[in-house]
């Protein structure tokens, strides 16, 4: 299995290259060749093992450079007994006839991208010794807000490695922005910026791109390489959890083997999703692709139109992981939809940068249409349904699922489809506490101290907070810079004292 880049059809690279460079040096995002199959008989196979067993599978579908023994040590670090507070890692939760919930927020930082996060320093370290020469890798993070404290946590102390991470200053929630700001590990460094993400997420892949810093970096026997979406080794591990939510559906009961099911993501930069298409065209018996956006719907507004437009308002929201105009990767869906060709994506994407918008041809579009429907909902219909889920079903969702469960709602309603539904559930409702209880306490408290907000939070809901956050009380704050979106490189170099 090679790996080609989105904006140049001569690369050929292996996974491992692709996973320690991150990034294509032309711009581009790296892709795998071909997509992988799995049979009838492989899927059922699949559900009589483990989420590692499951991993192990797919992720060597993909990674075809890694050896046996070396993809079992990636994923038996990653996923081992005790790291996750769910023995099946991502557990399936049913929460009415047809609609079931995957939980992805059983990680160290309670939310999904520790799936991905947890694995991906194994995927490196190991793809770094095949394709570096002792040289020191360093990790640059834009965030939104989750990736941020997953990529930290992950690669916290990693020999061989350091990570920088840059959030926008007013976009997180304040229990995000603790997560990174006491962050330990000697190896860490965290800024905010001031902007949104994709002033922060734009910052990094300029200086990714940017022949007199990859100098300077050469020059200190460093290289750069990325926890984002926008590295293959973050995508991956995130395939794994459709095909297991598929599987355990099957188990549970939820759905007949070899039915479809429909999965509904919240998402901004298009990887969470993006995944699932992945699973589809793998053999997952998927049906439709239903993808979810808060007030910032660029992504809504494209699948029905065919125009990708950043040129609007940007709204901060109770959902900040998904406060995101530039989708970077849908650049690898249209990458496939448009018969892999990098001279249309050139086009496209350079529109995009000079321009702000682009509209892809007749054809993509109606493929986009055929595999996704896409729907929105704003902060006060999010409130609402993370009161109604409580109140109706007993089930507290934070603001990015109920931006899903939403959507999904719209969506039976409006086709009248009763396909099985997945739900794919983000983070923990205690890292956006303040909203929740605003939702499900009526005339809630506001309580300055985002503490007192998380134990009256627990009261209402009976529910016990995830220790990793609760232990965030009186910790430290170590990092406290803030800067401007044209000094991030600046920021970089002083981390790293070159």
């Amino acid at each position: 299995m090679f790996y080609t880049s989105t904006r140049n059809n001569n690369v050929k690279v292996t996974a491992s290259k692709a996973i320690t460079d991150g990034i294509s040096p032309d711009g581009g995002l790296y892709i795998p060749e071909s997509i992988p199959q799995l049979s009838a008989d492989e899927i059922k196979a699949l559900c009589g093992v483990d989420y590692k067993e499951r991993a192990k599978k797919v992720l060597g579908l993909y990674l075809t450079d890694f050896s046996k023994e070396e993809l079992a040590y990636c994923v038996e670090g990653a996923y081992k007994d005790g790291k996750f507070a769910s023995e099946f890692v991502a557990p399936v939760v049913k929460l009415r006839d047809n609609v079931s919930i995957l939980e992805l927020f059983k990680g160290p930082t309670c939310a999904f991208k520790d799936m991905a996060l947890q694995i991906l320093p194994y995927l490196l370290t190991v793809s770094a010794k095949k394709n570096l020469d002792n040289k020191e890798i360093v990790i640059l993070v834009a965030t939104s807000g989750d990736t941020g404290k997953a990529a930290l946590e992950g690669f916290k102390d990693v020999e061989g490695t350091k990570i920088l991470v840059f959030y926008p200053n007013d976009g997180v929630s304040p229990m995000q922005k603790l997560q990174m700001t006491t962050q330990e590990g000697e190896n860490v460094g965290v800024c905010a910026v001031y902007g949104n993400f994709d002033d922060c997420q734009t910052g990094v892949k300029n200086i990714f791109t940017n022949a007199e810093i990859l100098e300077r970096f050469k020059k200190n026997n460093l290289v750069f390489s990325s926890a984002n979406s926008i590295n293959w080794g973050r995508l991956a591990p995130q395939i794994v959890y459709y095909v297991s939510a598929y599987c355990d559906m099957v188990n549970n009961g939820s759905v007949k083997f070899g039915d479809k099911i429909n999965v509904v993501v919240p998402t901004g930069n298009f990887g969470n999703i993006l995944a699932a298409y992945f699973a589809k065209e793998m053999g997952l018996p998927i049906n439709k692709l239903i993808c979810a956006s808060n007030a910032n719907n660029v992504l809504t507004d494209f699948i029905e139109t065919g125009v990708y437009d950043r040129n609007r308002s940007f709204f901060t929201t109770v959902s900040p992981s998904m406060d995101i105009l530039i989708s970077s990767n849908l650049e690898r869906l249209l990458y496939i939809l448009c018969g892999r060709n990098s001279d249309t994506i050139n086009d496209w994407f350079g529109k995009l940068k000079a321009d702000g918008k682009y509209t892809v041809s007749d054809d993509v579009k109606a493929q986009v249409k055929d595999l996704f429907f896409a729907g929105c909902c704003d902060d006060v219909k999010t409130a609402e349904t993370i009161s109604a889920t409580f109140k109706n079903y007993g089930y507290l969702a934070d603001t990015h699922t109920s931006v899903a469960l939403n959507v999904c709602d719209a969506y039976i309603e409006k086709t009248g489809d009763e396909t099985p539904v997945i739900v794919a559930s983000t983070a923990s409702p205690f890292k956006f506490s303040k909203a929740v209880l605003g939702a499900v306490e009526e005339n809630a408290k506001d309580y300055e101290d985002e503490f007192s907000t998380v134990d009256a939070l627990e009261k209402i809901a009976a529910l016990k907070a995830p220790e990793q956050l609760s232990a965030l009380k009186g910790k430290a704050v170590r990092f406290t810079d803030v800067t401007s979106k044209e000094n991030m490189a600046d920021v970089v170099f002083k981390m790293l004292g070159i």
